[in-house]
Protein backbone atom coordinates (compact mmCIF):
# COMPACT_ATOMS: atom_id res chain seq x y z
CA UNK A 1 0.00 0.00 0.00
CA UNK A 2 1.39 3.30 -1.05
CA UNK A 3 0.48 4.68 2.48
CA UNK A 4 3.13 2.80 4.17
CA UNK A 5 5.83 3.94 1.31
CA UNK A 6 4.04 7.72 2.48
CA UNK A 7 4.77 7.16 6.13
CA UNK A 8 8.23 5.70 5.84
CA UNK A 9 9.17 8.81 3.38
CA UNK A 10 7.49 11.16 6.22
CA UNK A 11 9.30 8.99 8.98
CA UNK A 12 12.51 9.23 7.37
CA UNK A 13 12.55 13.21 6.99
CA UNK A 14 11.09 13.82 9.85
CA UNK A 15 13.70 12.36 12.09
CA UNK A 16 16.97 14.19 10.08
CA UNK A 17 14.94 17.69 10.94
CA UNK A 18 17.67 19.56 13.26
CA UNK A 19 14.64 21.43 14.90
CA UNK A 20 13.02 18.02 16.05
CA UNK A 21 16.13 16.13 17.04
CA UNK A 22 15.20 14.90 20.13
CA UNK A 23 11.22 15.57 20.12
CA UNK A 24 9.65 14.18 17.21
CA UNK A 25 9.01 10.44 17.77
CA UNK A 26 6.86 8.17 15.13
CA UNK A 27 4.31 7.67 17.49
CA UNK A 28 3.05 11.31 16.88
CA UNK A 29 2.63 10.35 13.29
CA UNK A 30 -0.31 8.74 11.24
CA UNK A 31 -2.47 9.52 8.31
CA UNK A 32 -6.08 9.98 7.63
CA UNK A 33 -9.03 10.86 5.07
CA UNK A 34 -8.77 15.19 4.57
CA UNK A 35 -12.46 15.96 5.42
CA UNK A 36 -12.78 17.99 2.72
CA UNK A 37 -11.24 15.79 -0.62
CA UNK A 38 -10.52 19.07 -2.61
CA UNK A 39 -7.70 19.12 0.38
CA UNK A 40 -5.82 16.13 -1.25
CA UNK A 41 -6.15 12.44 -0.69
CA UNK A 42 -4.07 11.74 2.14
CA UNK A 43 -4.01 14.50 5.42
CA UNK A 44 -1.38 14.35 8.57
CA UNK A 45 -1.83 16.63 11.51
CA UNK A 46 1.66 16.11 12.40
CA UNK A 47 2.55 19.59 12.84
CA UNK A 48 -0.10 20.40 15.12
CA UNK A 49 1.09 17.60 17.61
CA UNK A 50 4.80 18.99 17.21
CA UNK A 51 3.89 22.78 17.48
CA UNK A 52 2.30 22.15 21.15
CA UNK A 53 5.97 20.95 22.16
CA UNK A 54 8.15 23.07 20.25
CA UNK A 55 5.27 25.80 21.23
CA UNK A 56 5.24 26.85 18.18
CA UNK A 57 2.68 28.35 15.06
CA UNK A 58 1.34 24.33 13.48
CA UNK A 59 0.41 26.70 10.25
CA UNK A 60 4.36 28.02 10.31
CA UNK A 61 5.74 24.34 10.76
CA UNK A 62 3.72 22.41 8.63
CA UNK A 63 4.84 25.06 5.79
CA UNK A 64 8.64 24.24 7.35
CA UNK A 65 8.10 20.81 7.25
CA UNK A 66 7.03 20.86 3.69
CA UNK A 67 9.52 22.68 2.24
CA UNK A 68 11.71 20.22 3.57
CA UNK A 69 9.39 17.32 2.23
CA UNK A 70 9.53 18.91 -1.22
CA UNK A 71 13.35 19.54 -1.02
CA UNK A 72 13.46 15.38 -0.46
CA UNK A 73 10.60 14.46 -2.57
CA UNK A 74 12.60 14.97 -5.74
CA UNK A 75 14.91 12.20 -5.11
CA UNK A 76 12.72 9.84 -3.10
CA UNK A 77 11.17 7.19 -5.19
CA UNK A 78 7.70 8.10 -4.29
CA UNK A 79 8.55 10.86 -7.03
CA UNK A 80 6.25 9.60 -9.60
CA UNK A 81 3.61 8.82 -7.02
CA UNK A 82 3.16 11.59 -5.65
CA UNK A 83 2.22 15.06 -7.40
CA UNK A 84 2.23 17.50 -4.82
CA UNK A 85 2.50 18.44 -0.75
CA UNK A 86 0.76 21.17 0.70
CA UNK A 87 0.08 22.54 3.79
CA UNK A 88 -3.23 24.23 4.57
CA UNK A 89 -3.96 25.47 8.33
CA UNK A 90 -1.53 23.38 10.12
CA UNK A 91 -2.44 20.31 8.30
CA UNK A 92 -0.10 18.61 5.73
CA UNK A 93 -2.05 17.13 2.85
CA UNK A 94 -0.55 15.16 0.27
CA UNK A 95 -2.12 14.92 -3.71
CA UNK A 96 -1.45 11.50 -5.31
CA UNK A 97 -0.86 10.76 -8.88
CA UNK A 98 -3.18 9.52 -11.13
CA UNK A 99 -0.94 6.33 -11.68
CA UNK A 100 -0.78 5.91 -8.23
CA UNK A 101 -4.87 6.08 -7.90
CA UNK A 102 -5.07 3.72 -10.47
CA UNK A 103 -2.84 0.88 -8.31
CA UNK A 104 -5.40 1.02 -6.10
CA UNK A 105 -7.44 -1.31 -8.39
CA UNK A 106 -4.27 -4.01 -8.22
CA UNK A 107 -4.17 -4.43 -4.75
CA UNK A 108 -9.04 -5.14 -4.91
CA UNK A 109 -8.11 -7.49 -7.49
CA UNK A 110 -5.70 -9.22 -5.29
CA UNK A 111 -6.57 -9.24 -1.90
CA UNK A 112 -10.39 -9.79 -3.26
CA UNK A 113 -12.80 -10.04 0.26
CA UNK A 114 -9.63 -9.35 2.09
CA UNK A 115 -9.25 -6.01 0.34
CA UNK A 116 -9.04 -3.23 3.36
CA UNK A 117 -7.64 -5.87 6.19
CA UNK A 118 -4.63 -5.10 7.98
CA UNK A 119 -2.45 -6.64 10.51
CA UNK A 120 -2.06 -3.56 12.97
CA UNK A 121 -3.30 -6.16 15.91
CA UNK A 122 -1.03 -8.76 15.38
CA UNK A 123 -2.58 -11.29 16.12
CA UNK A 124 -3.62 -9.95 19.74
CA UNK A 125 -6.48 -11.08 21.69
CA UNK A 126 -9.24 -9.20 22.42
CA UNK A 127 -12.54 -9.78 23.51
CA UNK A 128 -15.56 -7.72 22.62
CA UNK A 129 -18.56 -7.95 25.47
CA UNK A 130 -21.89 -6.39 24.35
CA UNK A 131 -25.87 -6.47 25.07
CA UNK A 132 -25.11 -8.34 27.97
CA UNK A 133 -28.95 -7.49 29.23
CA UNK A 134 -30.47 -9.06 32.43
CA UNK A 135 -32.81 -12.17 31.16
CA UNK A 136 -35.82 -10.34 32.61
CA UNK A 137 -37.54 -9.43 29.15
CA UNK A 138 -36.56 -9.77 25.31
CA UNK A 139 -34.46 -7.52 23.91
CA UNK A 140 -35.30 -3.42 23.36
CA UNK A 141 -34.33 -1.10 21.13
CA UNK A 142 -31.26 0.10 23.36
CA UNK A 143 -30.07 -3.61 23.24
CA UNK A 144 -30.45 -4.10 19.30
CA UNK A 145 -28.53 -0.82 19.22
CA UNK A 146 -25.81 -2.19 21.31
CA UNK A 147 -26.33 -5.26 19.07
CA UNK A 148 -25.80 -4.36 15.66
CA UNK A 149 -22.31 -1.98 17.30
CA UNK A 150 -20.59 -4.28 19.28
CA UNK A 151 -20.76 -7.34 16.03
CA UNK A 152 -19.41 -5.02 14.09
CA UNK A 153 -17.01 -3.54 16.02
CA UNK A 154 -16.10 -7.14 16.21
CA UNK A 155 -16.06 -7.74 12.29
CA UNK A 156 -13.71 -4.39 12.20
CA UNK A 157 -11.40 -5.34 15.08
CA UNK A 158 -10.47 -8.47 13.08
CA UNK A 159 -10.36 -7.32 9.92
CA UNK A 160 -7.62 -5.29 11.64
CA UNK A 161 -5.20 -8.49 12.39
CA UNK A 162 -6.83 -9.01 15.73
CA UNK A 163 -8.09 -12.47 17.48
CA UNK A 164 -11.29 -11.16 18.30
CA UNK A 165 -14.07 -13.02 20.47
CA UNK A 166 -17.66 -12.23 21.18
CA UNK A 167 -19.22 -12.57 24.84
CA UNK A 168 -22.45 -12.24 26.51
CA UNK A 169 -22.35 -11.63 30.40
CA UNK A 170 -25.49 -13.33 31.84
CA UNK A 171 -26.91 -11.59 34.92
CA UNK A 172 -28.38 -15.22 35.93
CA UNK A 173 -29.30 -15.05 39.63
CA UNK A 174 -29.59 -11.93 41.93
CA UNK A 175 -32.39 -9.35 42.76
CA UNK A 176 -33.69 -8.97 39.90
CA UNK A 177 -33.84 -12.85 39.13
CA UNK A 178 -35.76 -13.39 41.93
CA UNK A 179 -38.30 -10.42 40.95
CA UNK A 180 -38.54 -12.40 37.41
CA UNK A 181 -39.54 -15.88 39.19
CA UNK A 182 -42.17 -13.56 41.69
CA UNK A 183 -43.80 -12.01 38.18
CA UNK A 184 -44.04 -15.19 36.61
CA UNK A 185 -45.41 -16.96 39.72
CA UNK A 186 -48.58 -14.44 40.14
CA UNK A 187 -49.19 -14.50 36.52
CA UNK A 188 -49.57 -18.70 36.60
CA UNK A 189 -51.56 -17.97 40.27
CA UNK A 190 -53.53 -15.78 37.89
CA UNK A 191 -54.05 -19.26 35.29
CA UNK A 192 -54.74 -21.50 37.50
CA UNK A 193 -57.66 -18.96 38.60
CA UNK A 194 -56.80 -17.56 42.35
CA UNK A 195 -56.47 -13.95 43.44
CA UNK A 196 -53.42 -13.02 43.92
CA UNK A 197 -51.54 -9.87 44.33
CA UNK A 198 -48.75 -8.85 41.84
CA UNK A 199 -45.19 -8.15 43.11
CA UNK A 200 -45.92 -4.09 43.21
CA UNK A 201 -42.01 -3.88 41.84
CA UNK A 202 -42.79 -7.20 39.65
CA UNK A 203 -42.07 -7.25 35.41
CA UNK A 204 -46.04 -6.34 34.43
CA UNK A 205 -45.29 -7.24 30.43
CA UNK A 206 -47.73 -9.16 28.79
CA UNK A 207 -44.39 -11.31 27.93
CA UNK A 208 -44.91 -12.45 31.67
CA UNK A 209 -48.65 -13.82 31.18
CA UNK A 210 -47.86 -15.69 27.83
CA UNK A 211 -45.07 -16.92 29.83
CA UNK A 212 -47.12 -18.45 32.91
CA UNK A 213 -48.98 -20.17 30.40
CA UNK A 214 -46.49 -22.20 29.33
CA UNK A 215 -44.87 -22.83 32.34
CA UNK A 216 -48.61 -24.05 33.41
CA UNK A 217 -48.51 -26.33 30.02
CA UNK A 218 -45.34 -27.74 31.39
CA UNK A 219 -45.79 -28.42 34.67
CA UNK A 220 -49.54 -28.20 35.29
CA UNK A 221 -50.48 -27.02 38.99
CA UNK A 222 -48.26 -28.73 41.13
CA UNK A 223 -45.90 -25.34 42.08
CA UNK A 224 -49.43 -23.67 43.25
CA UNK A 225 -47.51 -23.53 46.54
CA UNK A 226 -45.77 -20.32 47.80
CA UNK A 227 -42.66 -21.91 48.79
CA UNK A 228 -39.21 -19.98 48.20
CA UNK A 229 -37.82 -23.28 46.53
CA UNK A 230 -40.91 -22.65 43.81
CA UNK A 231 -40.24 -18.89 43.52
CA UNK A 232 -36.67 -20.35 42.80
CA UNK A 233 -38.46 -22.64 40.22
CA UNK A 234 -39.74 -20.10 38.54
CA UNK A 235 -36.88 -17.65 38.84
CA UNK A 236 -34.24 -20.63 37.00
CA UNK A 237 -37.01 -21.79 34.53
CA UNK A 238 -38.03 -17.69 33.64
CA UNK A 239 -34.37 -17.07 32.90
CA UNK A 240 -33.37 -20.14 30.99
CA UNK A 241 -36.81 -19.26 28.85
CA UNK A 242 -36.16 -15.39 28.28
CA UNK A 243 -32.47 -16.64 27.08
CA UNK A 244 -33.35 -18.87 24.56
CA UNK A 245 -35.60 -16.32 22.95
CA UNK A 246 -32.51 -13.55 23.36
CA UNK A 247 -30.53 -15.98 21.49
CA UNK A 248 -32.83 -16.55 19.34
CA UNK A 249 -33.07 -12.66 18.22
CA UNK A 250 -29.80 -11.81 17.90
CA UNK A 251 -29.01 -15.47 15.56
CA UNK A 252 -32.12 -13.48 13.53
CA UNK A 253 -30.32 -10.12 13.78
CA UNK A 254 -27.13 -11.68 12.80
CA UNK A 255 -25.31 -12.15 15.85
CA UNK A 256 -23.64 -14.70 17.49
CA UNK A 257 -21.29 -14.72 20.48
CA UNK A 258 -18.77 -17.53 20.80
CA UNK A 259 -18.94 -16.87 24.81
CA UNK A 260 -22.07 -17.15 27.07
CA UNK A 261 -20.70 -16.13 30.67
CA UNK A 262 -22.91 -16.97 33.77
CA UNK A 263 -23.09 -14.60 36.73
CA UNK A 264 -23.80 -17.57 38.30
CA UNK A 265 -21.46 -20.05 37.19
CA UNK A 266 -18.51 -17.23 38.28
CA UNK A 267 -20.57 -16.91 41.82
CA UNK A 268 -20.24 -20.52 42.13
CA UNK A 269 -15.88 -20.80 40.96
CA UNK A 270 -15.28 -18.94 44.04
CA UNK A 271 -13.22 -16.52 41.59
CA UNK A 272 -15.44 -13.84 43.72
CA UNK A 273 -13.76 -14.34 47.27
CA UNK A 274 -10.55 -14.94 45.75
CA UNK A 275 -10.43 -11.90 43.62
CA UNK A 276 -11.19 -9.79 47.10
CA UNK A 277 -8.37 -12.00 48.22
CA UNK A 278 -5.64 -10.99 46.05
CA UNK A 279 -7.10 -7.36 46.20
CA UNK A 280 -6.49 -7.88 50.06
CA UNK A 281 -3.52 -9.03 49.72
CA UNK A 282 -2.40 -5.72 47.96
CA UNK A 283 -3.42 -3.95 50.76
CA UNK A 284 -6.48 -2.39 48.22
CA UNK A 285 -9.33 -3.17 50.85
CA UNK A 286 -10.57 -2.08 54.30
CA UNK A 287 -13.43 -1.90 56.54
CA UNK A 288 -15.57 1.20 57.23
CA UNK A 289 -18.99 1.34 58.59
CA UNK A 290 -19.13 -2.41 58.81
CA UNK A 291 -18.42 -2.51 55.36
CA UNK A 292 -15.61 -3.98 53.13
CA UNK A 293 -14.15 -0.95 50.85
CA UNK A 294 -11.86 -0.93 47.29
CA UNK A 295 -9.49 1.52 47.68
CA UNK A 296 -10.60 2.81 43.61
CA UNK A 297 -9.38 6.08 44.19
CA UNK A 298 -5.88 4.99 44.10
CA UNK A 299 -6.58 4.86 40.52
CA UNK A 300 -8.05 7.34 39.46
CA UNK A 301 -12.12 6.46 40.92
CA UNK A 302 -13.82 9.85 42.28
CA UNK A 303 -14.86 7.72 45.35
CA UNK A 304 -13.46 4.13 47.26
CA UNK A 305 -16.61 1.59 46.51
CA UNK A 306 -17.85 -0.45 48.34
CA UNK A 307 -17.36 -4.29 47.39
CA UNK A 308 -19.23 -6.04 50.34
CA UNK A 309 -21.98 -4.94 52.43
CA UNK A 310 -22.64 -4.93 56.33
CA UNK A 311 -24.76 -8.00 55.85
CA UNK A 312 -22.15 -9.88 53.89
CA UNK A 313 -23.94 -9.47 50.72
CA UNK A 314 -21.86 -9.13 47.45
CA UNK A 315 -22.30 -5.10 45.69
CA UNK A 316 -22.80 -4.55 42.23
CA UNK A 317 -19.21 -3.88 41.47
CA UNK A 318 -17.55 -7.52 43.53
CA UNK A 319 -18.66 -9.90 40.50
CA UNK A 320 -17.74 -7.67 37.50
CA UNK A 321 -14.50 -7.31 39.12
CA UNK A 322 -13.99 -10.89 39.26
CA UNK A 323 -15.43 -11.16 35.93
CA UNK A 324 -12.86 -8.72 34.26
CA UNK A 325 -10.01 -10.95 36.08
CA UNK A 326 -11.53 -13.91 34.63
CA UNK A 327 -11.37 -11.91 31.16
CA UNK A 328 -7.57 -11.62 31.18
CA UNK A 329 -6.73 -14.73 32.67
CA UNK A 330 -8.26 -16.23 29.83
CA UNK A 331 -5.39 -14.45 27.56
CA UNK A 332 -6.98 -11.43 26.57
CA UNK A 333 -4.54 -8.78 25.74
CA UNK A 334 -7.37 -6.19 25.56
CA UNK A 335 -11.16 -6.17 26.59
CA UNK A 336 -13.97 -3.65 25.15
CA UNK A 337 -17.00 -3.32 27.12
CA UNK A 338 -19.91 -1.87 25.21
CA UNK A 339 -22.88 -0.29 27.73
CA UNK A 340 -25.73 1.71 27.69
CA UNK A 341 -25.93 5.22 28.88
CA UNK A 342 -26.76 4.29 32.45
CA UNK A 343 -23.79 2.89 32.94
CA UNK A 344 -21.57 6.09 32.93
CA UNK A 345 -20.42 5.85 36.48
CA UNK A 346 -19.24 2.51 35.73
CA UNK A 347 -16.31 3.33 33.76
CA UNK A 348 -13.76 4.87 36.31
CA UNK A 349 -14.33 1.94 39.21
CA UNK A 350 -13.73 -0.59 36.43
CA UNK A 351 -10.43 1.12 34.80
CA UNK A 352 -9.58 1.50 38.62
CA UNK A 353 -10.62 -2.27 39.29
CA UNK A 354 -8.12 -3.77 36.08
CA UNK A 355 -5.52 -1.74 37.06
CA UNK A 356 -5.52 -2.89 40.62
CA UNK A 357 -5.61 -6.18 39.25
CA UNK A 358 -2.37 -5.45 37.73
CA UNK A 359 -2.94 -4.57 34.24
CA UNK A 360 -2.59 -1.40 32.08
CA UNK A 361 -5.01 1.19 32.07
CA UNK A 362 -5.31 1.12 28.70
CA UNK A 363 -6.09 -2.92 28.29
CA UNK A 364 -9.71 -1.96 29.02
CA UNK A 365 -11.74 0.40 26.45
CA UNK A 366 -15.32 1.25 27.55
CA UNK A 367 -17.27 2.07 24.55
CA UNK A 368 -20.99 4.19 26.23
CA UNK A 369 -23.82 3.38 23.09
CA UNK A 370 -26.47 6.38 23.53
CA UNK A 371 -30.25 5.67 22.99
CA UNK A 372 -32.10 5.19 20.27
CA UNK A 373 -35.54 6.49 19.42
CA UNK A 374 -37.91 5.39 17.12
CA UNK A 375 -39.76 7.54 14.74
CA UNK A 376 -43.07 6.15 12.55
CA UNK A 377 -45.10 8.88 10.28
CA UNK A 378 -42.61 11.61 11.98
CA UNK A 379 -43.67 10.78 15.30
CA UNK A 380 -41.78 9.19 18.05
CA UNK A 381 -43.06 5.69 19.03
CA UNK A 382 -43.12 5.15 22.51
CA UNK A 383 -44.64 1.93 23.60
CA UNK A 384 -44.88 -1.50 22.01
CA UNK A 385 -47.68 -2.99 20.32
CA UNK A 386 -48.07 -5.03 23.39
CA UNK A 387 -49.15 -3.16 26.04
CA UNK A 388 -46.89 -2.16 29.16
CA UNK A 389 -43.92 -2.98 27.05
CA UNK A 390 -41.11 -1.45 25.43
CA UNK A 391 -40.17 -1.46 21.60
CA UNK A 392 -38.78 -4.65 21.32
CA UNK A 393 -35.56 -6.06 18.57
CA UNK A 394 -38.25 -8.19 17.65
CA UNK A 395 -40.91 -5.75 16.44
CA UNK A 396 -37.77 -3.58 14.80
CA UNK A 397 -36.62 -6.28 12.95
CA UNK A 398 -40.51 -7.62 11.80
CA UNK A 399 -40.62 -3.90 10.52
CA UNK A 400 -37.64 -3.08 8.39
CA UNK A 401 -35.62 -6.48 8.13
CA UNK A 402 -32.61 -7.41 9.27
CA UNK A 403 -30.27 -4.69 7.02
CA UNK A 404 -32.14 -2.06 7.13
CA UNK A 405 -31.92 -2.23 11.44
CA UNK A 406 -28.17 -2.90 11.74
CA UNK A 407 -27.49 -0.18 9.21
CA UNK A 408 -29.94 2.58 10.75
CA UNK A 409 -28.65 1.43 14.24
CA UNK A 410 -25.32 2.70 13.12
CA UNK A 411 -26.14 5.80 11.41
CA UNK A 412 -24.86 7.78 14.41
CA UNK A 413 -21.88 7.98 16.72
CA UNK A 414 -22.18 5.44 19.20
CA UNK A 415 -22.03 8.92 21.75
CA UNK A 416 -25.01 10.23 19.59
CA UNK A 417 -28.94 9.90 19.93
CA UNK A 418 -29.85 8.08 17.18
CA UNK A 419 -33.19 8.61 15.39
CA UNK A 420 -34.61 5.77 13.72
CA UNK A 421 -36.92 6.47 11.38
CA UNK A 422 -39.15 3.44 10.46
CA UNK A 423 -40.88 4.66 6.99
CA UNK A 424 -37.25 5.75 5.71
CA UNK A 425 -35.80 2.11 6.73
CA UNK A 426 -38.30 0.46 4.30
CA UNK A 427 -38.23 2.57 1.78
CA UNK A 428 -37.11 0.85 -1.72
CA UNK A 429 -35.78 4.29 -2.96
CA UNK A 430 -32.32 6.43 -2.72
CA UNK A 431 -33.48 8.68 0.14
CA UNK A 432 -33.39 5.52 2.02
CA UNK A 433 -29.24 5.35 3.07
CA UNK A 434 -28.97 1.69 3.44
CA UNK A 435 -30.82 0.68 -0.28
CA UNK A 436 -28.78 3.32 -1.47
CA UNK A 437 -25.66 1.77 -0.56
CA UNK A 438 -26.97 -1.81 -1.85
CA UNK A 439 -28.46 -0.88 -4.68
CA UNK A 440 -24.88 0.53 -6.00
CA UNK A 441 -23.46 -2.62 -5.46
CA UNK A 442 -26.70 -4.35 -7.38
CA UNK A 443 -26.67 -2.43 -10.26
CA UNK A 444 -23.33 -2.98 -10.56
CA UNK A 445 -23.76 -6.94 -10.87
CA UNK A 446 -26.48 -6.40 -13.16
CA UNK A 447 -23.77 -4.15 -15.81
CA UNK A 448 -20.79 -6.96 -15.29
CA UNK A 449 -23.64 -9.58 -16.25
CA UNK A 450 -25.15 -7.54 -19.02
CA UNK A 451 -21.39 -7.42 -20.26
CA UNK A 452 -21.16 -11.15 -20.56
CA UNK A 453 -17.24 -10.79 -19.82
CA UNK A 454 -15.47 -12.93 -17.32
CA UNK A 455 -13.43 -11.88 -14.53
CA UNK A 456 -10.15 -13.11 -17.19
CA UNK A 457 -11.81 -10.94 -19.99
CA UNK A 458 -11.38 -7.77 -17.98
CA UNK A 459 -8.46 -8.47 -16.27
CA UNK A 460 -5.81 -7.18 -18.18
CA UNK A 461 -7.62 -3.50 -19.53
CA UNK A 462 -5.85 -0.45 -20.21
CA UNK A 463 -6.61 1.60 -17.15
CA UNK A 464 -4.26 4.34 -18.74
CA UNK A 465 -7.76 5.06 -20.36
CA UNK A 466 -9.60 5.99 -17.40
CA UNK A 467 -9.28 9.33 -16.48
CA UNK A 468 -12.13 11.26 -16.90
CA UNK A 469 -13.29 13.19 -13.75
CA UNK A 470 -15.64 10.52 -11.77
CA UNK A 471 -13.18 7.69 -12.33
CA UNK A 472 -10.13 9.42 -11.11
CA UNK A 473 -13.10 10.02 -8.08
CA UNK A 474 -13.31 6.70 -7.63
CA UNK A 475 -10.26 5.70 -7.85
CA UNK A 476 -9.53 8.30 -4.64
CA UNK A 477 -12.77 6.40 -2.93
CA UNK A 478 -11.53 3.04 -3.29
CA UNK A 479 -8.04 3.76 -1.74
CA UNK A 480 -9.50 5.50 1.45
CA UNK A 481 -11.08 2.69 2.18
CA UNK A 482 -8.42 0.62 4.14
CA UNK A 483 -7.67 3.69 6.22
CA UNK A 484 -11.56 3.68 6.88
CA UNK A 485 -11.25 0.45 9.06
CA UNK A 486 -8.24 1.23 10.45
CA UNK A 487 -9.13 4.32 11.95
CA UNK A 488 -13.20 2.75 12.37
CA UNK A 489 -10.89 0.34 14.90
CA UNK A 490 -8.82 3.01 16.11
CA UNK A 491 -12.14 5.16 17.23
CA UNK A 492 -13.90 1.79 18.65
CA UNK A 493 -16.81 2.99 15.94
CA UNK A 494 -18.18 1.26 12.95
CA UNK A 495 -20.08 4.79 11.84
CA UNK A 496 -16.93 5.84 9.98
CA UNK A 497 -17.36 2.59 7.66
CA UNK A 498 -21.10 3.77 6.99
CA UNK A 499 -19.72 7.34 5.62
CA UNK A 500 -17.54 5.68 4.17
CA UNK A 501 -20.27 3.28 2.29
CA UNK A 502 -22.55 6.52 1.45
CA UNK A 503 -19.81 8.47 0.02
CA UNK A 504 -18.49 5.38 -2.29
CA UNK A 505 -21.85 4.95 -3.15
CA UNK A 506 -22.51 8.44 -4.08
CA UNK A 507 -19.51 8.48 -6.34
CA UNK A 508 -20.82 5.39 -8.11
CA UNK A 509 -24.08 6.56 -8.76
CA UNK A 510 -22.08 9.65 -10.34
CA UNK A 511 -19.85 7.96 -12.42
CA UNK A 512 -22.74 5.96 -13.78
CA UNK A 513 -24.80 9.03 -14.33
CA UNK A 514 -22.09 10.90 -16.43
CA UNK A 515 -20.45 7.71 -18.08
CA UNK A 516 -21.51 4.91 -19.94
CA UNK A 517 -19.75 1.89 -18.92
CA UNK A 518 -20.76 -0.41 -22.41
CA UNK A 519 -19.85 0.84 -25.51
CA UNK A 520 -18.46 0.68 -28.59
CA UNK A 521 -15.33 1.92 -27.43
CA UNK A 522 -14.28 -2.43 -26.72
CA UNK A 523 -11.41 -1.17 -24.56
CA UNK A 524 -12.72 1.17 -22.50
CA UNK A 525 -15.94 -0.55 -21.69
CA UNK A 526 -12.96 -3.27 -20.49
CA UNK A 527 -11.31 -0.76 -18.38
CA UNK A 528 -14.57 0.49 -16.70
CA UNK A 529 -16.10 -2.67 -16.32
CA UNK A 530 -12.75 -3.55 -14.43
CA UNK A 531 -13.34 -0.56 -12.27
CA UNK A 532 -16.87 -0.79 -11.11
CA UNK A 533 -15.68 -4.56 -10.29
CA UNK A 534 -13.28 -2.81 -8.09
CA UNK A 535 -16.03 -0.05 -6.37
CA UNK A 536 -18.29 -3.81 -6.02
CA UNK A 537 -15.94 -5.99 -4.06
CA UNK A 538 -15.06 -2.77 -1.96
CA UNK A 539 -18.60 -2.28 -1.30
CA UNK A 540 -19.30 -5.90 -0.44
CA UNK A 541 -16.36 -5.58 2.04
CA UNK A 542 -17.67 -3.08 3.94
CA UNK A 543 -21.26 -4.07 4.25
CA UNK A 544 -20.41 -7.42 5.14
CA UNK A 545 -17.99 -5.54 8.22
CA UNK A 546 -21.53 -4.26 9.12
CA UNK A 547 -23.49 -7.53 9.28
CA UNK A 548 -25.35 -5.88 5.96
CA UNK A 549 -26.34 -8.20 3.06
CA UNK A 550 -24.69 -7.84 -0.33
CA UNK A 551 -27.65 -8.36 -3.18
CA UNK A 552 -27.56 -9.04 -6.68
CA UNK A 553 -30.58 -7.76 -7.79
CA UNK A 554 -33.19 -5.14 -6.23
Amino acid sequence: MIENSILEFLDRNLSGMERLKGLYSVDYLFLENPKDPSHGDISTNIAFRLAKTLKANPAELAKEIVKTFADKLASSSLKGDIAAIEPLNGFINIRLSAGALRRILKDVKSEKEKFGHNDSGKGKKVQVEFVSANPTGVLSVAHARQAAFGDSLANIMTANGYETAREYYINDEGVQITILGQSIYARYREEIGDQYEFPENGYKGEYIKEMAGEFRKEHGDKYKAETPENIKVFSVWGCDYLLKEIKQELLDFGVKFDVWFSQKALGASGNIEKTLDLLKEKGLLYEAEGALWFKSTEFGDDKDRVVKKSDGAYTYVTPDIAYHKDKFERGFSRVIDILGPDHHGYINRIRAAVQALGYPADAISIVIIQLATLYKDGQPVKMSTRAGEYITLREVLDEVGRDAARFFFLMRKASAHLDFDLELAKKQTPENPVYYVQYAHARICSILALSKLSEGDIANADLELLCAPEELNLFKGLRQFPLAVRLAAQELDPYRIITYLQELAACFHKFYEANKVISDDAELSRARLHLISCVRQTLANGLTLLGVSCPAKM
